[in-house]
Order: structure tokens, then C-alpha cells, then sequence
């Protein structure tokens, strides 16, 4: 039965009110544990930190918990003593983290110059804090550190930060920077100098050989050069230096060693010294405070040069008006976060809302200074007015949603991204595209060929201020070096991942070439996608991996839920669901409607209620992100509203735990934030979102003027609620609309897209015959 078609018109009421602001919605601990206890695997959780940054911003001054271990983010909410605060951190990752450079502490009495051990804080410069007393919002954090009875505070500028401290009456209080500080390692050499009688200067070098991004293996070779400020002149002070013998290794377990910490703990103390270069230093620079008495510390940070950092700091943080600063960053994320406004759902909704908002918006970070300076991966100085360097491109995971949803709201940060992965292409002389970068490394962590997808994805959305003829020809260089070969397939342990990822990353390229005129190419490598046929073995009518003889591997008495089985933080049955540039194709691989939907449905049915690692779909990690949405190209949309909601309110919370795996630098966020709007892509590289069923009534979302025709578009719903989550009918600027997909010109045309929602399912709204969802 048809039903009486109503019109369309919303209204539309205020969504914040001038008292509660956007900022305010913002919980950065979320997410901030990496306990594999609580996760139940050694992924952990989610591994966010606490502390204050700006949008995008280069410093992000920030608590540091731990040093060393498979603690990415230098921070877990467990732990109960703090080593010291950071000028810089890595969101959400995996492997063993990086950056956690320039630790400053605030203490009393004797120096001590090792962090000590959580178990004995007095032993160091550690300290416990106060749980209790432990405040973050966007842009501030601020703790208790209860060994010395010191309140410590901070903020962010985008290239800088500032912190405030609040002292006991002491005759001996001191702020001490430990230089050689890094979160999975060490720098291998410092440099520290007094300019004048309240600044300092220097830098701390860090390469492969000291650890960090995946214990040296990823091979993060960078600067940190640092210009700071005390607000209390330096009458004395000094540097202290640990004698490193020749020969010591260096790495993340030489650190975490007993005779490592020794050797720290009983380093030289060089009081006086206005210059020092080394192997492991610090510099203190000791005072006597009042009871209550505040002593303030701002740097500018850069990896170019000291004068470079000066400038930032100069550029950003001219006095020492602390609460000044922190206004400015918290109006910043106002503006960045109200590129998305939502009216509706419950406040701990909206928190969760805007906390995923706010941390897909750490990275990819900009790494240029203040007059737009940065280093090439040459080690060459560049200046580009065109577009800001940028850096932290984990791209195996963000391709999926992290990348779709900047495309929509910071189409300017994609623009930017595509630009410094085809210098840093260049500028390498590699010529292909790395697929996880950190500061000019070619880590090459996790598989496929993601920055192929991410191009593809913004030239068909028409974000195209990049260099075409390089990104192509770098793009073509990359699936040529990294692909299925001439046997159509990969090998070995990954056969299976490896095989859909780049049979993926050859139709994107040939999408690619599509839109680019160069026919031959388009032909080729659009027949490529089709690979992924090459590891589905008929008789176990599922994918296998191969060996290099053509032959399937043995087939393990789990079949397809082998965890590893030929595949990569994943099993064949979750692995094999990724087929995204062709699933009509799939579909009919896997025998066809009926049979896949069963299977699909048994998939989402035996996952656990808490959403956790599991074995079925497994919302902790990236290879299943797409598949919710796959029930819409199976003519069963409300599966897909059904699933997405359950994931909603499953998978994330306002609270500690309230991320089910790592963040992986904004992906996890990202996911959230699109399929509670009620749009997520299956396909980047297509300009297609699947729509689903939004957790709030409306959403509303910014458009960029350079990259949009509209100045907004709206997602409007009635009758909305946790009980009525199913698309009755829709209308798209007025007119009766059947699809249960929106196509990205849609959107940046503007208007608004209206859902009437109810409680059953309505299994005639947005059917298409399975052959009918092929993407374009």
C-alpha cells in the first residue's frame, strides 16, 4: 500500500545555545586507555591522549604516563603516576608510538633526573596525581600531582603551548625538561642553550636507532627543535647528562632495561652550563616559590630550525596570559567543530558526537611553520604558499571514513594531504605514494595502496588543487610496485588481504584514469579490480590464500574463521567481505542474494553485545567498517539503519572505554560521525554514500565555498527515535526520493534530505535489484 506522500518542510530550531557551546561536548578521555585487559586483546583500546591541541595543530601538550611498551599515545587512564607533560603525541595507533618529545615537569627538592618506576614514583621525577583532580576539555588539561603538591596546567596554540604551574611554599621549586624523552624510545642526541635569563633553545634529534614508530621499524628520522620561555628568570639552572657508553643499543626494550634507567638515574648534574650538547640530557631551572605561587613555561616547537620555533611562539603566544590562549584555542574548535551541527539525541549522544568529531580532527597534522616552511623528505628546506604540509597519514585505516568525511567538511585538509604525499614522493626521489607516513618516513606499516584510494576519492569530488599528471603518475608507480602481479594474485601468509586490497587499489586507479581520458589505463587496470576472483576457491566457496605454485594453502579445521589464515589483523571470513568496487560481482561469487544475505545477517547476529574483538563483525578494526552498509546493495536497507544503530550505541560511550579498538588517527571517530549523520561510503573512490539511519534528528553540515556549490546541507528526519530507526520514506529537496544512496554532488549541491522514520521496517523503500548497485 502506497502511502500519502507529506511535504517535506523542516523546521529547523537553534541547536546550541549561546551558554553551551560545541567545545563543551568535547570528553578527549575517551578512548584514552591502551589496557589490554579491559580490550581483551593486545590491540587495546582506544590509545587517545588527554591533552590540549588545536584543529589540526602541530603541538599537542599532553600527559605522559608511560614510556616505552605498546603505549602509542604515552598515555593509558589506569595508570597512576605521570612522568611528565609533552609538546608532541601520536592519536590512536597502534604498534609502538612515537613522538612524546620535550617532557616538561614541575618539581620540589633534590633534582632527580630518570622518570623512576610506576611502582617506586619517589625513586624519579614521577609523580602520583589525584584522579580526581585530572580535567581535560578541548584545548586545557589539567592534574594534581600529589608527590610534590603541584597543580599543572596547559593549553595549545597550533605551532605552541603554554603551562601553568601552581607551586607550594618551597625554597627549592623547580621546571625540568627531559630532552632526550621519547614515547616508544629515545632521542639519539640533544642540543640545549641559554639565550637570555628566561629562554632557552635547542633540539632533539630522533632516528630509527632510538626506537619510536614501531621500535625503529618504521623508520621515523626527524628533528624537534624547541624555543621556551620562563616566566621566572633563570637564576639557577642547569643541565644534567647520563653518560650512554659506546655501543648500547638504543632501542625500546634498551630503555625499558633496569641498566639503562641506572645509567639516567645517575647522570652528571652540570649546574650553571649554558650550553650542552649530547646523548641523553635535560636542563632544570630551579626557584623558590610561595605558597599558591604560579610559574608559567610557553615554547613554540618545529621541525625545521630554532628559528623557526621562535617564530611560532612569537606568531602565537606574545605574553603569558594563560587563560587568553586557552580562549583562543577552545573558539578554535568551536569553528571547527561547528562545520557539523546536530539537534536531537540524548546530551551523552552529543557527546560522544563531538568527541569523534574533535579527534578526527588531530590528524594529518600540519607540520609546516607559522610562514609556512618545512622540511622535505630530502632534508631540504620548502616553503609552498599553495598548500600546508601535512603529516601522520595512517592510511590503511582513515581511506575507509576518515578521508570520506574530510572530502565533506575540510575538503581544504584532503587537498592538503594529496599535496604532501606527492612531494613527499617527489622530494624522496621513490616516486610512489607511502601508505603510512610520519614525518617524511616511508614506514611502510599495514598493506595495500591506500593513498591511490584517497586520490581517486577527491579527484572525483572535485577536490583537484594538487599536481594531476605527478599524483597519477606516482599513483600508477605505486600499484605497479605494490600489486598482484602477473598472476593476478598475491602470496604467502597475506594472500587473501593482499589480493583484495590491491585488486581495490587497481579499480581506483582505473576510475582514476577514467576521469583523466587515458583509456588504456582505465581498460587495465579497471579489469584488475576484478582479481579479487583469483583467491576464491569454488569447492569452499570462500577465499583462500595461494601459494606461489598457484595451489591453495591447506584449509585449517576453522575454515575461514582462522584468525591469520592468509590475512592480516583479520580472517577470511571478515576479510573476505571486502570487495567494495565490485559487490554485485561478489554477491554472485558468493552464490548469490539470498545465500550472502544470510550470511551476511549471521555475521552482524553472533557478534557480542559489547562489541569487542571478536571473531565475527569485529568493529574494533578497519576490515569490517565498510560491511553494515553492504545490506543496502542487497536490497535490504533496514538491515543496514538496523546494524548501524546497534553499532552507535554498541560500540561507542562517553567514558574511558568508550572506543571498542584503537582510534587509529581519526578512522574510528570518523565512522561514528558519518553513520550517525546516516551517510558512510562503502566504495571511496565512487562518489557514493549509502544512507542509513541518523542517531539524531537533524544534521546539518558546513560546505566549503571552494569545493561546494551550496553553503549546507541538511539531514532531517521525523519521528525519529532509538525505537524508530527505520526509513520509511525520503525526500531530497522536496522531491520523493527512493534510492538508499546519495551521490557526494548531491550533497555539495546543498539542500536537505528528509527521512521519515518508524518502528517496522519499510521493505519498500530503497530496494534495488543487487545487479542495479554497481559503482561508478
Amino acid at each position: 500500500m502506497r502511502m500519502k506522500i507529506l511535504t517535506a518542510t523542516v523546521l529547523l530550531t537553534p541547536f546550541v545555545s549561546q551558554a553551551q557551546q560545541l567545545a563543551d561536548y568535547v570528553n578527549p578521555f575517551i578512548g584514552a586507555s591502551t589496557s589490554t585487559g579491559a580490550a581483551g586483546i593486545y590491540h587495546g583500546l582506544g590509545k587517545t591522549f588527554p591533552g590540549a591541541a588545536t584543529p589540526f595543530g602541530m603541538v599537542q601538550l599532553s600527559p605522559n604516563t608511560i614510556t616505552g611498551g605498546d603505549n602509542g599515545s604515552g598515555y593509558s587512564y589506569e595508570h597512576t603516576t605521570i612522568e611528565g607533560f609533552a609538546f608532541t603525541q601520536m592519536s590512536g595507533i597502534g604498534w609502538y608510538g612515537d613522538l612524546g618529545n620535550f617532557l616538561v615537569m614541575p618539581a620540589t627538592g633534590p633534582l632527580q633526573t630518570a622518570a623512576g618506576s610506576a611502582d617506586h614514583p619517589e625513586e624519579g621525577y614521577r609523580s602520583g596525581y589525584a584522579k580526581e583532580s585530572e580535567k581535560a576539555s578541548a584545548g586545557y588539561y589539567g592534574v594534581k600531582l600529589t608527590e610534590h603538591n603541584i597543580k599543572a596546567e596547559m593549553t595549545a596554540a597550533p605551532h605552541s603551548g603554554i603551562l601553568r604551574f601552581t607551586f607550594p611554599a618551597s625554597k627549592q621549586s623547580r621546571i625540568q625538561v627531559d630532552l632526550a624523552r621519547r614515547v616508544g624510545g629515545t632521542a639519539v642526541w640533544q642540543e640545549v642553550k641559554v639565550i637570555n635569563n628566561n629562554t632557552i633553545a635547542g633540539y632533539m634529534r630522533c632516528t630509527p636507532d632510538g626506537g619510536g614508530w614501531g621500535n625503529g621499524d618504521g623508520q621515523a628520522d626527524y628533528t624537534v627543535y624547541f624555543y621556551a620561555q620562563f616566566s621566572k628568570p633563570l637564576s639557577k639552572y642547569g643541565v644534567w647528562s647520563a653518560d650512554i657508553p659506546e655501543g648500547w643499543t638504543r632501542k625500546r626494550e634498551d630503555i625499558e632495561s633496569d641498566r639503562y634507567q641506572q645509567q639516567i638515574a645517575k647522570a652528571t648534574i652540570l649546574p650553571g652550563v649554558k650550553e650542552k650538547a649530547g646523548k641523553h640530557l635535560g636542563f632544570y631551572t630551579e626557584f623558590a616559590t610561595r605558597e599558591q605561587e604560579v610559574v608559567l613555561m610557553k615554547a613554540g616547537i618545529s621541525f625545521v630550525s630554532i628559528d623557526g620555533a621562535k617564530a611560532n611562539l612569537e606568531a602565537e603566544i606574545k605574553g603569558w596570559d594563560f587563560n587568553a590562549v586557552q580562549q583562543r584555542t577552545t573558539q578554535l574548535w568551536n569553528q571547527a567543530l561547528g562545520k557539523i551541527t546536530v539537534s536531537g539525541g540524548t546530551e551523552e549522544e552529543k557527546k560522544v558526537f563531538y568527541s569523534a568529531l574533535y579527534h578526527t580532527m588531530i590528524d594529518p597534522r600540519q607540520c609546516a611553520d607559522v610562514d609556512g616552511k618545512y622540511k622535505g623528505a630530502d632534508g631540504r628546506i620548502y616553503t609552498d604558499k599553495n598548500f600546508r604540509r601535512r603529516t601522520i597519514f595512517s592510511g590503511w585505516d582513515v581511506f575507509r571514513s576518515q578521508m570520506p568525511l574530510q572530502s565533506i567538511i575540510n575538503p581544504d585538509v584532503v587537498n592538503d594531504e594529496i599535496n604532501s604525499l606527492v612531494k613527499l614522493a617527489d622530494e624522496s626521489g621513490r616516486h610512489y605514494l607511502e601508505r603510512w607516513e610520519l614525518l617524511n618516513a616511508y614506514s611502510g606499516c599495514m598493506i595495500g595502496n591506500p593513498a591511490v584510494s584517497v586520490i581517486t576519492d577527491a579527484y572525483a569530488k572535485g577536490i583537484r588543487n594538487f599536481d594531476v599528471g605527478k599524483a597519477y603518475s606516482f599513483a600508477k608507480n605505486t600499484v605497479e610496485k605494490f600489486g598482484n602481479g602477473p598472476r593476478g594474485y598475491a602470496t604467502g601468509g597475506l594472500s587473501i588481504s593482499l589480493t583484495l586490497e590491491y585488486a581495490y587499489t587497481d579499480w581506483c586507479l582505473g576510475r582514476l584514469a577514467g576521469m583523466l581520458n587515458k583509456q588504456a589505463d582505465e581498460q587495465t587496470y579497471t579489469a584488475r579490480g576484478g582479481n579479487y576472483r583469483n583467491v576464491f576457491d569454488s569447492a569452499k566457496a570462500w577465499f583462500r590464500p595461494r601459494n606461489d605454485d598457484g595451489s591453495w594453502q591447506d584449509w585449517p579445521e576453522e575454515g575461514r574463521m582462522r584468525q591469520g589464515y592468509g590475512t592480516i589483523e583479520s580472517s577470511p571470513y571478515q576479510q573476505g567481505w571486502f570487495v567494495p568496487q565490485d559487490v554485485p560481482g561478489m554477491i554472485a561469487l558468493m552464490g548469490g542474494r539470498e545465500k550472502v544475505l544470510a550470511d551476511l545477517t549471521s555475521f552482524f547476529d553472533k557478534a557480542p553485545r559489547n562489541m569487542m574483538w571478536n571473531d565475527y563483525y569485529n568493529h574494533a578494526n578497519e576490515p569490517v567498517h565498510h560491511v553494515p552498509f553492504l545490506f543496502n546493495y542487497l536490497g535490504a536497507p533496514w538491515l543496514t539503519q538496523q546494524w548501524t544503530r546497534d553499532i552507535c550505541a554498541r560500540a561507542y560511550h562517553n567514558s574511558v572505554e568508550g572506543l571498542v579498538g584503537n582510534e587509529d588517527v581519526g578512522q574510528m571517530s570518523a565512522w561514528y560521525v558519518l553513520a550517525a549523520s546516516g551517510i558512510h561510503p562503502v566504495c571511496p573512490g565512487s562518489t557514493r554514500y549509502e544512507i542509513t539511519s541518523p542517531v539524531f534528528d537533524t544534521i546539518t553540515v558546513k560546505l566549503n565555498p571552494q569545493y561546494a556549490k551550496g553553503r549546507s546541507f541538511t539531514i532531517a528526519t521525523r519521528n525519529n527515535s532509538p525505537v524508530n530507526r527505520y526509513i520509511q520514506r525520503a525526500w531530497l529537496n522536496g522531491q520523493p526520493y527512493s534510492h538508499a544512496w546519495i551521490d557526494h554532488s548531491d550533497i555539495t549541491r546543498g539542500g536537505t534530505l528528509l527521512l521519515e522514520m518508524g518502528k517496522e521496517p519499510n521493505k519498500e523503500w530503497g530496494i534495488e535489484a543487487v545487479e542495479n548497485n554497481v559503482v561508478k
